[in-house]
């Protein structure tokens, strides 16, 4: 009759022990607050001063494209040629008709990066975009 012996065995085997679990969540936990913050800008810009803080806009309507002064594009942090980034921005534009572009370029770059996005972004009919600063004391 060792089935009473085999069922208080199993009782103890049925109890979960949740301490590692909860010390690898605050693991991750601490991992994504020291990491998230490194993450919000791919390129190093020295934005210029002026502006006004912004009016409330949805997420899903932004696009940020970020000139660096030596003429890298990237849309979304994500680096891409010229061409391809107007492309894109023309894409979404059509199936988006809220799209709004958001412009971060460097301060001390030349101008005609952010001319040839103007342009590039009339030409295919994108007409709601901002220029980034950095706000004034």
């Amino acid at each position: 009759m060792r089935r009473f012996s085999q069922r208080s065995y199993l009782v103890t085997l049925s109890e979960i022990n949740i301490t590692p679990l909860l010390d690898l969540a605050f693991v991750l936990l601490i991992i994504f607050v020291i990491t998230t913050p490194l993450l919000e800008h791919s390129i190093n810009l020295k934005l210029p001063r002026g502006g006004q803080p912004d009016k409330s806009v949805s997420k899903r309507n932004i696009r940020t494209v970020e000139i660096s002064n030596t003429g890298v594009y990237t849309l979304d942090r994500q680096r891409m040629p010229f061409n391809e980034l107007i492309a894109r921005l023309a894409a979404e534009s059509r199936s988006n008709p809220n799209l709004i572009v958001y412009i971060r370029a460097d301060g001390d770059g030349p101008y005609k990066y952010v001319a040839d996005l103007f342009d590039g972004c009339q030409r295919y009919g994108i007409t709601r975009y901002s220029l980034r600063t950095e706000p004034t004391k």
